[in-house]
């Protein structure tokens, strides 16, 4: 049985959670393939809002089964606090939730490491979420890293104290030095460590192995975004992990020829957390008023999100470098109320006219080229089939498929659950 998969095509924040909450009742198994908590998962149904960090979206059905993969890096204490969060849902979390072994774990000093790392740069700053995220990927990449098996071994305290006892002299490094007490933040590490063991933790690849010759139907779930991607996002503006499609085989050990359906999510336009170019950026009342409809704010940390319009460049970029073979749009709702709505087709740069995502877009001026389509004044979120879409709405649809080359299947218009029309 082939494995489908679901990312984003933009800078993350695209609504990847609530699809996988909806796309999950016609699946065994949702795996979530690489990331770490700062991703954040925005579930909202039957009046309430939840928001994961590192399980799957799809920890609300009673059926799936969900996979923490090997690609993901872990935070106990962050992890110990989602389960706490969830527990008045009635979850069987001995049947229902898995922790790869082979996940590695963000150390208190990964952390720290973050935000000294974060606070030398000064202006040059990435935008870091500061969970410590990066630090444990290089440990990773680095050959250093704990990993999830490892609190299993006899040995685990030793492996821990040699490796933050190397963070701690690497702190002593960094010009700009930030106050911290390690004993505070040891406590409800290990406490969270400790409540990590009575998990199932498993070998995931041989699950998935398994899972496969038996027949079932597994999604791969995404964090961030396409452009975020380590290798192909807008680097160095990037986050530590393969967000592409290539992530779901190395953050789960799921074979190239065994991904069937890529899903890509994007916004109707285009928003961007932190630092780094975005060549579509509204600093007006207009990108005021998406990210006031938008309710554009972080769902991890809380930061307001810079808003644009929608960039065909590097959307169709991503579609390419992913292999999407659906696509879904979400947010369709927050342009209504515009006169005219701008679509990027083409960046004009100090080498001309390009109509694709080139090497380097933070350190040149990029001026987008825009073609304009009629707005609509229809309120959207009530609408539950397509048809019901005024004309103005259905021709953007239409005209980006006709760009991008690929149906959009799937149209959200507003948080909840129900909010999700199928074309």
């Amino acid at each position: 049985m082939a494995v489908d998969l679901l990312l984003g095509l933009q800078w993350g924040d695209e609504g990847k959670g609530k699809i996988v909450d909806v796309l999950t009742s016609s699946y065994d198994i949702i795996a979530r393939f690489q990331g770490g908590p700062n991703a954040g998962h925005t579930l909202e149904f039957e009046g309430n809002k939840h928001v994961l960090h590192t399980i799957p979206s799809g920890i609300f059905h009673p059926k799936a089964i969900n996979l923490i993969g090997n690609g993901v890096v872990i935070d106990p204490v962050i992890f110990m606090k989602e389960i706490e969060d969830l527990s008045p849902y009635s979850i069987d979390f001995n049947n229902k939730l898995l922790v790869s072994k082979k996940a590695h774990l963000i150390l208190p000093t990964h952390r720290l490491l973050d935000a000294a790392s974060e606070a030398s740069k000064g202006k040059a700053k990435i935008g870091s979420t500061l969970k410590g995220i990066g630090p444990t990927y290089m440990d990773k990449t680095g050959r250093n890293g704990i990993r999830v098996g490892d609190i299993l071994s006899p040995n685990w305290e030793e492996k821990y104290r040699v490796l933050t006892q190397k963070h701690l002299d690497l702190l002593k490094s960094y010009d700009t030095k930030i106050d911290f007490n390690l004993n505070d933040l040891e406590e409800p590490f290990f406490k969270s460590i400790a409540a990590l063991r009575k998990f199932e933790l498993v070998d995931s690849e041989q699950f998935l192995i398994e899972a496969q010759k038996e027949g079932k139907k597994i999604l791969a779930e995404g964090a961030q975004g396409s452009l975020l991607d380590i290798d192909f996002g807008t680097y160095p503006f990037v986050t530590s992990s393969t967000t592409t499609a290539a992530g779901a085989c190395t953050g789960l050990g799921v074979a190239p020829n065994q991904i069937k359906e890529v899903f890509g999510i994007f916004k109707a336009y285009a928003t961007r957390v932190g630092s780094g170019p975005f060549p579509t950026e509204l600093f007006d009342e207009t990108g005021e008023q998406m990210a006031k409809t938008g309710n554009e704010f972080g769902s991890t940390t809380g930061r307001a999100r810079r808003c644009g319009w929608i960039d065909l460049v590097a959307l169709k970029y991503s579609i390419d470098i992913n292999g999407v073979t659906q696509l879904m749009m979400m947010k369709g709702d927050v342009l209504s109320g515009f006169d005219t709505i701008k679509v990027c087709i083409a960046y004009d740069t100090e080498q001309g006219r390009m109509n694709y995502l080139p090497y380097d877009i933070a350190s040149q001026q990029i001026t987008p080229v825009y073609e304009e389509l009629p707005g609509w004044e229809e309120d959207l979120t009530a609408m539950t089939q397509a048809d019901q879409f005024p004309e103005s709405f259905k021709k953007y649809i239409s005209y980006l498929e006709k760009v991008l080359e690929i149906p959009i299947k799937i149209v959200s218009v507003g948080p909840d659950r129900k909010q999700t029309i199928f074309r």
